[in-house]
């Protein structure tokens, strides 16, 4: 890989890393400043937490496959630079909100900037040779774990000095982010492999329906979707789970999710660099599936909270099944088509936001009641492996009617 092909993965990766550190920031944060906006307490705080996330997610959702598009006609560079300007924008609403109205206004600007994950994933598509993609896209889940390390680390500690203080300091290092990428960032996608900006297929519907053009991608998608809805099991009620079944208090809940960091940015920055060469995509992708299934299995059927911590493991190298399944869907569209696809996946991805922590934590909810009919609050988490057993299912249907150039590259 050229110096400066190098360079720009480094870019896209420090982007995508602020985007997940800025979330990270907020997990320990935004319940005292909303609080404290409402003049309530957290108990209170926490009604207008879950319609904020929503928020976010549904802007993200409408705006995701526009700023893909729109990349697809003037470069991922300056949609890119535009996107980060506008998250920086959005971390200073969030520092001087004066009231909980700004915060929501706050949250909706997030949403729209925060599909610069779009712009980077088309990025990588640009610059990566087909055989090398899924390792690239494997790049994003590093930035995840190592993000989730610093976020609620960093919120944590900056918070001491005032709640307002971690968007202050996000918002200065999104903007040296974005110098730095006005300055140094070349553009990834040439003249010739552009497209004229269209409305009907610059929105989330419009969009996926284009994609169905790809007999082989539609199938593969909805096991994506699967796949992002399954781990909402882990992601929205992991801190009601094992608080709930474990006593573990917030100092044994951080642990677990710096934990969780550690091992997601291993096997993102390493070990998938290893593994997907070493079995091509579609074993990884069976692989790493099989290995999400069964983790989210343990963890619901854990009697003690030290199994957490084994069990991690096993759910975390089941990451492997994202990379090589992007990698697989990107490989159907051409090279003037990746941003549509990347906001494509990005809106869908937005979705399983809106819905997946309501089922997963109304699931949690009712089975882990006092009069629940069934005493089972590890139920999202069995139902979380039971979707990423359909979705192996459907990608493997669908990699076997449409032969697809990992298939291929397996035989």
């Amino acid at each position: 890989m050229s110096t400066s092909r190098k360079a720009a993965l480094g870019f896209i990766f420090v982007t995508v890393l602020i985007d997940f550190i800025g979330f990270g920031i907020i997990i320990p944060v935004m319940p005292k400043l909303i609080a404290t906006l409402i003049h309530k307490d957290i108990s209170a705080a926490a009604g207008y937490g879950g319609p904020m996330l929503s928020v976010f997610a549904i802007m993200q959702f409408l705006f995701a496959p526009v700023i893909g598009n729109l990349s697809d006609q003037f470069g991922r560079r300056k949609v890119l630079l535009i996107s980060l300007f506008g998250f920086g924008v959005d971390y200073l609403f969030l520092a001087f909100a004066p009231t909980i109205g700004w915060l929501f206004v706050g949250r909706a600007i997030a949403g729209i900037t925060g599909a610069s994950f779009t712009t980077a994933s088309a990025y990588i598509a640009d610059i990566s040779p087909p055989e090398k993609r899924a390792q690239n896209f494997g790049m994003i889940g590093a930035a995840f774990g190592l993000g989730f390390i610093i976020g609620p680390a960093l919120g944590g500690q900056l918070a001491h000095l005032g709640t307002r203080i971690p968007f202050v300091a996000s918002a200065i290092l999104t903007f040296l982010n974005w110098l730095y990428g006005y300055f140094i960032l070349p553009e990834s996608l040439p003249p010739e492999n552009r497209r004229r900006f269209e409305w009907r297929r610059a929105n989330p519907v419009g969009s996926l329906k284009h994609l169905r053009k790809y007999p082989a991608v539609s199938g593969l998608i909805i096991s994506l979707i699967l796949v992002y809805l399954a781990v909402h099991c882990v992601q929205s009620t992991w801190t009601y789970y094992t608080m709930q079944k474990f006593g573990w208090d917030e100092r044994w809940v951080g642990y677990s999710l710096g934990v969780i960091g550690v091992v997601i940015l291993i096997i993102q920055a390493w070990l998938i660099r290893k593994i997907i060469p070493a079995l091509g995509q579609a074993k990884s992708l069976y692989t790493g599936l099989f290995l999400y299934g069964l983790g989210m299995l343990l963890f619901g059927l854990a009697t003690a909270g030290w199994m957490m911590f084994p069990f991690i493991l096993v759910y975390c190298l089941g990451g492997i099944s994202g990379p090589a399944l992007q990698g697989i869907i990107s490989s159907h569209v051409p090279a003037n088509e990746q941003g549509e696809l990347q906001g494509g996946l990005t809106s869908l991805m937005s979705v399983t936001t809106i819905f997946g922590p309501v089922i997963m934590t109304s699931l949690f909810s009712y089975f882990s009641r006092a009069n629940a009919p069934v005493y089972l609050p590890g139920a999202p988490f069995l139902l979380g492996s039971f979707l990423v057993l359909l979705s192996a299912l459907l990608a493997w249907r669908s990699m076997q009617k449409w032969e697809t150039p990992a298939t291929q590259i397996n035989k």
